[in-house]
């Protein structure tokens, strides 16, 4: 999954800060799960919008990448204006959850026209900006010196919201395609009212509000550590998107209908697994280790395909979850990584931008892989997803050898 975007930690912290309720950290999982979930709503429902528009088979790269895109300019503009620090953290999360509802909703009324669809979809990934990582902002301001063991199960509800859509088709089997923008509409806005009415506003030390700094990209390019975790992500972003856009693909070589769906929701969302026991194993062992290794599972199951694909069935089903649990659990230990590594004042500046570029790399990817599975067998396709963990795992070596 995509790396965690914190902003940057408050310059100074209470002397006795306030105890955090108990309900903090679930609620604010939560709220990143339910928020999230209108990011591969189009994706849950593509073969019926095929039947029912005429779309090409493409067409599910072109409206993920438009997602993408729309996350990349709100990722960059919230943190030019530094949103996030000037207004409540808790009501930007609120007006961009509720907004992202409403274009869900929009999305539902106007998936005829796929010029409409594409802007509601850029527009929804806009305010996903300000629900994944301002809930990122939010667990640092509560937990500023503990960030690191909430850290795997904010980006595990992230993949869970990011695969939500596929559960809600299956359980809405016999039901138009409709009802799967209508449930993630209603899961954003609740998740907007949760976090807004449930987690009080956090403590804050004095600080200077700063927003995007670009001398950050100086900071990636002139330290080897930074430049290490930096190419690692982006050879993980390469795989990521594509391997999810693709997951039904693979499956519907086998099933169909809601047995589809239950298995890319199962596929999908075992990469939670992956962020949560990561960051229990980087305690022991660090992240560069546990990254690398799963970076390194991750593209052994690209590489893998031609052999797996037509597997039997046990071993086609382990294949799979394999890859859906390493193909994210990396994401957090790449991000922190990155923290370690990036000069304090800078961590958020690095963060955005290598998360801004690392979007990109996806956009690419997806349309590459996309357009060339319409004339390419899967089998010899997905093999070359692999070049991103192997050009990752080269870039992490200076950090693997610490």
């Amino acid at each position: 999954m995509p790396s965690a975007e914190p902003a940057d930690l408050p310059a100074s912290l209470p002397d006795h800060p306030p105890a955090t309720p108990r309900r903090v950290l679930p609620v604010i999982v939560l709220a990143q799960l339910a928020g999230t979930s209108p990011w591969f709503a189009v994706n849950a429902v593509m073969p019926d919008l095929q039947r029912e528009f005429g779309w090409p088979a493409s067409a599910v790269g072109t409206l993920t990448s438009a997602v993408q895109l729309g996350f990349i300019v709100g990722a960059l503009l919230f943190a030019l204006g530094a949103v996030a620090d000037r207004y409540p953290a808790r009501r930007v999360f609120l007006a961009c959850a509720l907004a992202g509802a409403l274009c869900a909703l929009g999305a539902a009324l106007s998936a005829g026209s796929m010029p409409a669809l594409l802007a509601w979809r850029a527009l929804g990934g806009f305010f996903l900006a300000g629900i994944y990582p301002v809930g990122m902002k939010i667990a640092a301001q509560w937990f500023p010196r503990g960030l690191g063991a909430a850290l795997g199960l904010l980006i595990a509800a992230l993949v869970l919201g990011s695969a939500s859509p596929h559960a809600l088709r299956a359980l809405a089997v016999g039901w138009a395609w409709p009802s799967v923008f209508h449930g993630v509409a209603a899961a954003s806005a609740v998740a907007g009212l949760l976090l807004f009415f449930a987690v009080p506003e956090a403590p804050r030390g004095p600080g200077r509000v700063v927003g995007l700094q670009i001398r950050a990209l100086w900071a990636v390019a002139a330290d080897a550590r930074v430049r290490a975790s930096v190419l690692g992500y982006f050879g993980h972003m390469w795989e990521l998107y594509t391997m999810w856009v693709l997951v039904p693909a693979v499956l519907a070589t086998r099933l169909a209908g809601s047995a589809l769906s239950w298995a890319a929701f199962v596929v999908l969302g075992s990469g939670a697994l992956g962020c949560a026991l990561g960051g229990l194993l980087a305690r022991r062992w660090g992240s560069a280790r546990v990254g690398g290794a799963q970076l390194a599972v991750s593209g052994l199951c690209c590489l893998a395909t031609p052999w797996l694909i037509d597997a039997p069935t046990a071993l086609f089903a382990a294949w799979l979850l394999a890859w859906g649990i390493t193909v994210s659990g990396d994401s957090p230990q790449f991000s922190a990584l990155t923290a370690q590594n990036a000069p304090p004042a800078l961590v958020g500046s690095v963060l955005t931008l290598t998360n801004s570029i690392g979007f990109a790399i996806s956009i690419v990817s997806i349309q590459l892989f996309v357009a060339l599975a319409e004339t390419v067998p899967l089998a010899t396709l997905l093999p070359w997803l692999g070049l991103g963990p192997l050009l990752g795992l080269w870039a992490l070596r200076p950090l693997l050898r610490r």
